[in-house]
């Protein structure tokens, strides 16, 4: 995406949105309309074309597929679940690199999937969804978007849980006179060289951009609320045997794939079951932490007070380095406030500052796309999910809205694995749904309330025991509600056996013949 040097942080975040243009197109029909063309948009297209399926679209308000591969640009993007674990079952990459991919070699195979599935036709790319309403007397969604109204019978939401920038709570952040932007809105037209750069937040994103732009700086400071746990990056770059390996014989693939799977899923046992035997993992972060960091001080600060796991695990060989540079500093009281060319700590410390890098996460359990959608009565998602919290059925469908299909939703995130694998399970139910409904001439299908409540209270009462929820600390897995409406409580297989088929006996359906 493009991006500016901006005054605000809002102006860089902002989606650019706004009436439909007076002079819009017709109203298009498509059968399936999927909102975001990111991993899990491209997942359900990818299995339409499989299926013969041909009438659907998906709504893209980029410039091209990728979701969060594409719009995360900064120095060091990476992801922290190896390659061959990161990537479609039907669609295994023998050219990855490294073992740990960077963004761009990510987002070059999101790509080259979309162009071997001949899906990119059925996109409608720069398309902002700006409402969509549920109609019940017609059985279908309308949606108003930048690029005209479309309708549909069934409605998906592929928008992703790390699309939506966080911005802090900080007086002042509006005054600041130098380049601001949040890290997934990276501005690449400002030059940070020799510059005293603030970067805000210790997080994912955090840990992979502070090394990356340590040598190009004059002065770093590093704003932390809170220490992240860090284990070691076990990253290399594949020799070219394995890369001939990977490319002819398709079973290595496969069982590389397979040996990396099951090795991940174990550490379910302690996130979620016995959240005691992840104590010999802290050790190891410990002594990574002494082993790195030279200041006694510094490494007292650096060292995390709660739980392993409580918090997303970070996977790192260069962050804990960083701060033996003289230049690097790490900065632990509270900001006070954002001036025009300095940032005030509360302990009356006033930095001089140039440029101000917003690492500070993603709105996960209070999405602004929740305000949006509209089902049945005429709530939209965020109305319902302030009453009673981000219930949702096996992470998919919520009562009082038919016909949508949420992927990436509630209680689907995993703190141990790769989350395509979700993504997968998910479009398989979504699948079985749509041909459960064509085969039977059901024209909308709505989870009822009961079995929804059960649901979440089965997946509470798991969570209760988990690290997640015991590990003393606050997370972005937690809901308003202080329900963790963001992780799965167990084994990834257990999802894909609860969605293997889709359930009617669950929904509330209504017929073609009926109003």
């Amino acid at each position: 995406m493009d991006s500016t040097d901006s005054k605000t942080p809002l102006d860089v975040v902002a989606a650019v949105t706004g009436d439909p243009d007076p002079a819009e197109p017709p109203e298009r029909h498509a059968h399936i309309i999927v909102i975001g063309g990111g991993l899990a948009g491209v997942a359900a297209a990818v299995r339409f074309r499989l299926k013969g399926w041909d009438d659907f679209l998906i709504l893209e308000r980029g410039d091209d597929v990728g979701g969060t591969w594409r719009d995360n640009t900064y120095p060091g993007a990476a992801c922290d679940v190896p390659s061959h674990l990161y990537s479609y079952s039907f669609a295994l990459n023998p050219d990855w690199t490294r073992s740990f991919s960077e963004q761009t070699e990510i987002q070059d195979y999101i790509r080259k999937v979309a162009h071997r599935y001949d899906i990119r036709r059925r996109h409608v790319f720069g398309c902002e969804v700006t409402d969509a309403r549920w109609n019940d007397a017609a059985g279908r969604w309308e949606l108003r978007t930048s690029k005209g109204r479309f309708t549909a019978a069934i409605l998906v939401g592929a928008w992703g849980a790390l699309c939506e920038p966080a911005l802090p709570d900080i007086p002042g952040l509006d005054t600041f006179g130098g380049p601001i932007f949040h890290s997934a809105r990276w501005s690449h037209e400002a030059d940070l060289t020799g510059k005293k750069v603030a970067v805000i937040g210790t997080g994912a994103s955090a840990v992979q951009i502070v090394p990356a732009i340590a040598d190009q700086v004059a002065e770093l400071r590093v704003y932390q609320r809170t220490a992240p746990w860090i284990l070691p990056r076990l990253e290399r770059r594949y020799t070219k045997a394995e890369r001939l390996a990977f490319r002819r014989l398709p079973f290595y693939r496969r069982l590389v794939r397979s040996v990396l799977y099951w090795a991940h899923e174990a550490q379910v046992v302690g996130l979620a079951r016995r959240p005691m035997l992840l104590k010999p993992v802290e050790r190891l972060s410990r002594a990574k932490l002494r082993y790195e960091v030279r200041d006694p001080e510094v490494r007292r600060r650096l060292t995390p007070d709660y739980r392993l796991g409580c918090k997303r695990i970070l996977l790192s060989n260069s962050y804990y380095p960083a701060f033996n540079r003289e230049h690097v500093r790490l900065v632990t009281t509270r900001i006070d406030k954002v001036g025009v060319d300095a940032i005030a700590t509360a302990d009356g410390g006033l930095h001089d500052t140039d440029a101000i890098i917003l690492a500070t996460g993603f709105q996960v359990t209070d999405s602004p796309t929740y305000r949006k959608i509209f089902g049945r009565h005429g709530r939209s998602l965020c109305e319902v999910f302030d009453d009673v919290g981000r219930k949702c059925y096996k992470g998919t469908a919520v009562a009082g809205f038919p016909n949508l299909f949420i992927l990436v939703g509630p209680n689907t995130g995993l703190g141990h694995n790769s989350m395509i694998f979700m993504i997968e399970c998910q479009v398989n139910y979504l699948v079985d749904a749509v041909e459960t409904m064509r085969r039977r001439r059901i024209r909308s299908v709505e989870v009822r309330a009961d079995a929804q409540d059960r649901f979440s209270r089965t997946l509470q009462d798991k969570l209760s025991r988990s690290v997640w929820n015991t590990g003393r600390c606050s997370s972005w897995y937690m809901d308003k509600h202080g329900a963790n409406t963001t992780m799965w409580p167990g084994f990834s297989y257990e999802f894909r056996q609860v969605t293997r088929t889709f359930d009617l006996d669950a929904y509330h359906t209504s017929h073609a013949e009926t109003p």
